[in-house]
Order: C-alpha cells, then structure tokens, then sequence
C-alpha cells in the first residue's frame, strides 16, 4: 500500500482524492485525565473530516477516575479502542496506541488537546497537498484561572516561549517541529516510533529523526489547538523543568540541534545566580562599587520581565497581567535550571 492508503485502497496506484479522504487513527495517551477526557474525545468523533475515524486511548496509571470515564466512553462508541500504557509515559502511549491504529494516517491528539471540528479535514488535506510527513499548527494556550490565563499569555509571546511557529504562529512553510502533528504512519514507522526513553521532547526528537531521513514536517497556521495550561505555579515549575532538562538530553544526542533560543534560559539563570551571589557576597564584605555592577543583571532581567508583562498583558485584566511576570520568570527559571541540571 502507500503511504495514504487504507486497507480498503489496496492496489491502487494513484493517491486518493480529498473527497475520498481515508481513515484517520487519533492516538491520545492519558493519565490523569478526567477533567477533560470526554471533551478531548467528543471534540474528535463530532469532526467534520469526511473518511473513518478511530479514536485509540492508550491508558497510563491514572488516579482520578481517567480509566473507568475512558471504559464508559469505549462502551458507547464503537470507534473508540482502549490499550494499556503501564508505565504511564507518553512515548510509550503513542507507540501502544499506534501499534493498535487501524489506519494509515495517524493524528497525535495530547489528553487535554481541544481540536476544532475541522481540524482533521484541514490536516487532510495540507498533507495531500504538501505530500509532508507530518504537519500540524499553533498550540493555541487558553486559560480559564487567572493564573491559566497568564500562562496561556506567556506561551503565546515571544518573550515566554522564543519565536517557534507552534507557540506564537507564523506563516505556512517546512518546520523544525509542529505541535502535535497528523503523520503519515509510514513516517513514523520507518523512523523507529516514538522514542521510549525521552520522557519529554518526544514529538521534537521524532520529528529530528523523520526529517533526517528526508521527510518533510510542515507548519500551518490553520490548524489551531485549544491546550489548557497548568494550574498553579507548582505544577508549572515541574513541567518547564522537565522541559529544560529533556532538551538538554535532545542536544546531548543530536548536537547539531544547538540553537540560541535553546541556550537562553539557562545562560540567564547562570547570569542572574551568579551575579546574585556576587552582589550579596561584596555588599558584605564592604565593596559597593563591585556590588552595585553586578546587581545589573538581576535587575536587568526583573527589568526586561516587567516591561515584557505589561506589553504581553496590555489587554488582559489587572489579576492576569499582575501574575505574568512570575510566571514568565518561573518558565524561564525551571527551564534553565533543569536544562543545566540536565536528563
């Protein structure tokens, strides 16, 4: 078969039309997924995409109910498949999940990703059109919190995040990665999968490897996917430092991969603690000239951050904009230290 072929277009030479589309598998590991599980699902069987639909939910060792809702969610819809993911993690789901995928595109859907109606029928087609391996848009972060909201903020900027096209858009065109991602299954499996040791940077490693071997990842504006940030400053400092730290070990494999908007949080968190420590060790010992030049740096980030949070939040509400520059400093904090800190 090619590579968009389904079982049913066996033999035929030609690429299928956009009015025949074929099947599309949507894998979605979770874990701890309750608060937005039926949604995530609902959102992809009420799609317009015109072709067969499985949804396949690889199930980590949730503790809030997430597999007794996704059981009741299978029993009611014969397109849904429920596989085991043991050890909860999301390479090892992905892989389970497209292991068990009946069809010969997959779309990598996250357990609180909110795709839009026509996002598989916009994929469809930019794959058709493209021929890529893989294309995908903007993580469009949206908050319901206050503090939600300033996160989605900080993602979407250019201060937050650094200038990818998935966080803060841009125009159509071949990527370095793409959120998510509608693959080719052929790419994907010819690339060796998902791998199972990246606990993050998975997608970003995956999409190394398939462009390596000559296949094409393709950015699109127009598809948009409402991600739902986290919740508190705890849960946000845990998921930047495994952020930092996972691509440290993405570099560590692929040096060639190197750039300095990967480079940047962690030389300022180097810059600020050292220039703290020298601040507060001269002030001590009785050298305020010294003192006061190394205090410049601390401030001048303190500075950069503030001027940064009243330009992102400048039509956002008081309690959003008031919390941005914590949070923007705790995504720039736990990034760097963990990259620092390394896998």
């Amino acid at each position: 078969m090619t590579q968009f072929e389904t079982a049913d277009d066996a033999g035929r030479t030609d690429l299928p039309e956009p009015c025949a589309p074929p099947g599309i598998s949507v894998v979605i590991p979770v874990l701890n997924e309750q608060r937005y599980l039926r949604t995530v699902v609902d959102r992809v069987l009420s799609s317009t995409y015109g072709g067969p639909l499985q949804v396949v939910l690889a199930l980590g060792p949730s503790t809030d109910g997430t597999s007794a809702l996704a059981a009741e969610i299978a029993a009611a819809d014969a397109r849904v498949t429920l596989v085991a993911n043991p050890t909860g993690r999301t390479a090892a789901g992905l892989n389970a999940a497209i292991r068990n995928a009946r069809f010969s595109v997959i779309a990598r859907v996250d357990g609180h990703a909110l795709i839009p109606q026509n996002y598989l029928a916009v994929a469809w087609r930019a794959l058709y059109e493209t021929k890529a391996a893989n294309v995908g848009g903007v993580m469009a972060a949206e908050g319901e919190t206050d503090f939600e909201q300033a996160v989605a903020a900080a993602m979407r900027s250019w201060f937050g995040v650094g200038g990818a096209a998935f966080h803060i858009g841009g125009q159509a065109g071949p990527a370095l990665t793409v959120y998510l991602g509608v693959f080719q299954r052929s790419a994907i499996e010819e690339a060796g999968g998902f791998d199972e040791t990246m606990v993050r940077a998975q997608d970003w490693e995956l999409n190394h490897r398939i462009r390596a071997q000559g296949g094409l990842i393709w950015f699109t504006p127009d598809l948009e996917v409402t991600y739902r940030p986290r919740g508190s400053i705890n849960s946000l400092a845990r998921q930047y430092w495994q952020y930092g730290r996972w691509r440290r070990e993405v570099t560590r494999r692929h040096p060639e991969t190197v750039s300095p908007r990967y480079l940047a949080p962690p030389a300022t968190v180097l810059a600020v603690t050292v220039a703290s420590a020298i601040t507060i060790a001269a002030a001590a010992s009785g050298h305020p000239r010294i003192a006061g030049v190394a205090s410049l740096v601390p401030l001048g980030y303190a500075s950069g951050n503030i001027a940064a949070s009243l330009i992102i939040g400048r039509h956002l509400s008081p309690a959003v904009r008031h919390r941005l520059p914590i949070v923007l400093a705790t995504m720039h904090g736990a990034w760097g230290a963990g990259f620092l800190r390394g896998a």
